[in-house]
């Protein structure tokens, strides 16, 4: 089971965010059957069996295990991921990235952030199916400006201090070298962040 998967196509993204859908889901954190899930969320085993195959056609929970009672096959299904994330790209979100370069768009901030939910979630995918680690990094810090003016000056510093690295790393001829994305985002912490 992954940590976190990412739901690229539009359909699965539909399929998964349905009420009834969510919250089996939710529950298949651990294997169970069709039966054991009709108690738990009050719903026919016919019904919780529909919304189980809908979840399973777009890869979203897979069979755990099988048990034979009698002349009965039990599948136990689980949930593929721990928790879930829609790309925004399905949803139409990137196409901002296309008509909107402005680096103090909001809009052009979220769409990049979208760009990075979509792209590391198909490598991540990719890299669980090969049983390889994918070479990321990631930074999170917070910062208090005394003011606009320390804000300004602070991202025009933050620009040179990228590009200048950008610069001394970048060796576009390396016959084994690999493109990396970075992006650099600043934003107000929301007053409910933790």
């Amino acid at each position: 089971m992954q940590d976190i998967e990412v739901i690229a196509e539009p359909v699965a993204a539909m399929v998964a965010m349905d009420p009834v859908r969510a919250r089996l889901l939710a529950e298949l954190r651990e294997p169970a059957s069709a039966a054991a899930l009709a108690t738990r969320v009050g719903l026919t085993r016919q019904k919780v069996n529909y919304h189980l195959r809908q979840l399973e056609a777009h890869g979203l929970v897979e069979v755990a295990e099988t048990r034979v009672w009698g002349g009965l096959t039990e599948r136990l299904l689980v949930a593929t991921a721990s928790g879930y994330v829609v790309a925004p790209r399905s949803l139409g979100v990137e196409k901002v990235l296309a008509r909107d370069g402005n680096r103090l768009s909001a809009a052009y901030l979220i769409a990049l952030a979208a760009r990075v939910v979509r792209e590391v979630g198909g490598l991540t995918r990719r890299a669980a199916r090969a049983n390889r680690r994918l070479p990321v990094f990631a930074l999170d810090t917070e910062i208090r400006f005394a003011g606009l003016r320390d804000h300004a000056a602070f991202t025009e510093e933050l620009a040179t201090a990228v590009s200048k690295l950008a610069a001394k790393y970048h060796d576009e001829p390396a016959p084994d070298g690999r493109w990396q994305r970075l992006i650099v985002a600043v934003h107000p912490l929301p007053r409910d962040a933790e």
